[in-house]
């Protein structure tokens, strides 16, 4: 089984000259991220990039549509798409797909991380709450914007497909460190549906299991500090 381990496609839009890097630049940035609405802002607008991108992987046909003059030809894709997201960090991140697909369906998780020691170093994850619509057979796409260890963005998935097994998976991310890549690749090595669409891809993650160079918290930039 292990020869299947790099077939799950993944894509780093880090590695590409687009403006996807200027957003990601803002978002890591110390003095901008003091402006909470610009960091959601920036989640947002990498958001509504991916879904473009990904709107390019879908199934079309031509439909036949009344103007007020005469009938028109127009290519629309014919996906059924759910996009889902993890609180809370995720939701501006979620608002830009939902931009892009105003018809989706939507759905939501609550995942968090704890640590399991009192040095702070070894990290689980609690899922409280899941709110979906049927994932039989749509296009899932789940908005996860840091992918540190894997941990989370793995279960957020399992826990949608309680509603149903979807018929084609995007995981998306705006910050990804190496290993949660390479943890995610490994969990969902079985999976021929599955893309993984990550903004930039950093090296390694520190003691504490944050990404680096990362950008911090991303709920706290986006939401302020929490007790």
């Amino acid at each position: 089984m292990h020869q299947i381990f790099n077939t799950m496609k993944v894509i780093n839009f880090a590695k590409q000259n687009t403006v996807i890097n200027q957003y990601v630049a803002e978002l890591r940035d110390v003095n901008i991220q003091k402006d909470h609405a610009r960091f959601r802002f920036n989640l947002e607008r990498i958001g509504q990039m991916m879904a473009y991108e990904i709107s390019k992987t879908l199934k079309y046909s031509v439909k036949t549509i009344q103007t007020p003059l005469a009938k028109a030809k127009a290519s629309t894709a014919d996906n059924d798409l759910v996009l889902t997201t993890i609180f809370r960090a995720g939701l501006p991140f979620h608002q830009g797909f939902l931009n892009v697909f105003d018809h989706a369906g939507n759905g939501f998780v609550s995942a968090y991380r704890y640590y399991k020691d009192k040095e702070c170093k070894e990290v689980g994850i609690k899922i409280e709450y899941i709110a979906s619509p049927n994932l039989t057979d749509k296009t899932l796409i789940i908005a996860d914007p840091m992918l540190a260890t894997g941990g989370s963005l793995e279960l957020g998935y399992h826990a949608f497909c309680t509603k149903g097994v979807p018929a084609t998976v995007h995981l998306c991310c705006v910050i990804a460190a190496q290993k949660g890549v390479d943890y995610i690749k490994k969990a969902f090595a079985d999976y021929d549906n599955v893309t993984l669409w990550c903004a930039a891809i950093d090296p390694e993650l520190n003691e504490h299991c944050y990404i680096v160079p990362g950008l911090g918290d991303a709920g706290d930039l986006a939401y302020g500090e929490k007790i």
